[in-house]
């Protein structure tokens, strides 16, 4: 939302007069985030006046051409901001012009003082300083800006009296000093644009005013941003007066904005728009801006704009109490709702909690029963691969057998038929039972070896590197590793085992004990060998 924001601001800045195409909600809302930048613009206006007043303090006194030069541009700078400032610098122009018995810059003076004391609402002073300049000794350009006080002057009253007696003589003089300005400024000039647009509006011709005054916001106009504030605040009011509403407002907008932007606190748009969208039933926005306007009458000593801020400011005021008070009241009846449905939602929540907590120990009970059919599947599927080992060799071990006591037999036989008897006690003696026995060993354990490939190394990890138990180069399986082999093949009873191994079966106890003891953990010792897993068979 930031990066909007700024790269909002930043099309602001790259085209200051908005497309009146913009909704007027879009342009509300810049206007909103220049008022939130407000500061910084008037800390840009701050940070020039400073340059020029050290600018002034270091210039020497008796240098008054320059002197009065950087007074002109420290009174530009306050004379739409601040009025007792621009006050100063105005008296100080005066006192350098007669420091230079220059009457012309004298008169010029004097026209300054009449532009601000007509900002701030005095009409008689402004007559009576304007009445002391004498036109003759001023030059063209001078000549312009006085006539265009005096219009000004003469309409701004005849709004402000407003009445069929003398409103129509002011107009009368002050068409006729705008007519002498446009007379002087240079045809296609900026002044000679808007003078001429703002005759036209004077005269209630309106299209045609509309006309000139919007060829000063075309994109490569060069006009001063405080300009542009009043020309689309012309515009605006002459599309209210039009009864378009929508695109006044918009204009006043952009007004407003570039007011803002070049600091300007002696403004109408700002104060215009609130009035505007007042009638519009905007409270919220036109209460905050008629603050603000209020805020700038203040902070510029604009007696006048005070005057007329104070005529709505209470009509705003009670509208925004009373819409504060709806909203309130709106807002109680929404908490009331929200109240309601959340404790419903919390009886829902908890009816649902004690399910899933039924649910979940349901889960949990099947969970450890599937657990447990796992672990009997993995038994019964490795018990299979055990018996299906074994048992393939095993009647393979058997049939070998057979076939020997079938030869055994047919053998022993054929010498008693012949009563060869040392013989039959020689074939006998040839039966070597240890060697068959070693047979029988090294079949179990290259089988138990191909179930469990990994038995001997797990089996040693329970044992410190000393106490390990490795089977010799000839040997598969000792007789310790045996034992716990036919263990981990489910043989657990001592007895059984010492009869497989022809031990006594306390010597298979011993061998049992021994071995654990020096585990490193003889508790889990058994219980590690039986987690050894087989190979090949389903998890």
């Amino acid at each position: 939302m930031r990066f909007f924001l700024r790269f909002f601001f930043m099309l602001l800045l790259a085209y200051p007069a908005i497309s009146i195409g913009a909704g007027t909600d879009t342009l509300l809302t810049a206007l909103k985030i220049e008022i939130s930048r407000k500061n910084v613009y008037d800390d840009q206006k701050q940070a020039r006046i400073h340059r020029l007043k050290q600018l002034q303090h270091t210039t020497p006194k008796v240098d008054y051409a320059k002197q009065y030069d950087l007074c002109l541009k420290l009174y530009d700078e306050y004379k739409s901001y601040q009025y007792d400032s621009a006050y100063v610098y105005v008296n100080k122009l005066k006192d350098i012009s007669v420091s230079m018995n220059d009457m012309s810059r004298a008169y010029y003076s004097q026209i300054k003082l009449g532009f601000i004391l007509l900002s701030s609402g005095m009409f008689k002073e402004t007559f009576d300083s304007m009445g002391k300049v004498d036109p003759k000794m001023l030059n063209d350009s001078m000549k312009v800006e006085y006539y265009f006080i005096m219009y000004r002057c003469n309409n701004d009253l005849a709004k402000y009296n407003n009445d069929k007696y003398f409103t129509p003589n002011y107009l009368r003089i002050g068409n006729a000093y705008i007519d002498s300005a446009i007379k002087l400024s240079k045809p296609g000039s900026v002044d000679h644009i808007y003078y001429t647009g703002l005759k036209h509006v004077g005269k209630n011709d309106n299209n045609r005013g509309s006309q000139e005054l919007s060829k000063l916001l075309i994109p490569n106009a060069q006009i001063s941003m405080h300009l542009r504030a009043m020309i689309t605040c012309s515009l605006g009011q002459i599309y209210l007066n039009s009864d378009k509403k929508e695109e006044g407002t918009k204009l006043l907008v952009q007004s407003a904005i570039a007011d803002i932007k070049s600091s300007t606190k002696e403004t109408v748009a700002l104060f215009t728009l609130a009035e505007q969208l007042y009638k519009a039933g905007n409270i919220k926005d036109a209460y905050s801006f008629i603050q603000l306007a209020k805020a700038d009458a203040d902070f510029y000593g604009a007696r006048q704009r005070k005057i007329q801020i104070g005529a709505i400011l209470p009509l705003v005021a009670a509208e925004e109490l009373s819409h504060s008070e709806k909203e309130k009241h709106t807002i109680l009846t929404y908490l009331l709702a929200i109240t309601a449905l959340a404790s419903l939602v919390i009886l829902f929540l908890m009816m649902i909690y004690k399910q899933l907590g039924k649910l979940k120990h349901k889960e949990r009970i099947i969970e450890d029963q599937n657990m447990q059919l796992k672990d009997i599947n993995y038994k019964l599927v490795e018990d299979a691969h055990i018996k299906e080992e074994y048992i393939g060799q095993f009647f393979k071990i058997i049939s070998g057998y057979i076939l020997k006591l079938e030869k055994l037999k047919m053998s022993v036989d054929t010498k008693l038929s012949i009563k060869k008897y040392d013989d039959i006690r020689l074939i006998i003696n040839n039966i070597n039972i240890k060697k068959e026995r070693e047979v029988l060993y090294y079949s179990f354990d290259h089988i138990f070896l191909k179930i469990f490939p990994n038995f001997i190394s797990v089996f040693n990890s329970q044992f410190d590197e000393k106490d390990q138990i490795w089977p010799h180069e000839h040997e598969v399986l000792n007789t310790d590793l045996r034992i716990f082999a036919l263990i981990r093949m489910g043989i657990n009873d001592n007895e059984t085992i010492a009869k497989i191994l022809e031990y006594s079966v306390n010597t298979i106890y011993v061998y049992k004990m021994r071995i654990k003891a020096k585990s490193k953990n003889p508790d889990q010792f058994e219980q590690c060998i039986m987690d050894i897993k087989a190979v090949d068979t389903i998890e």
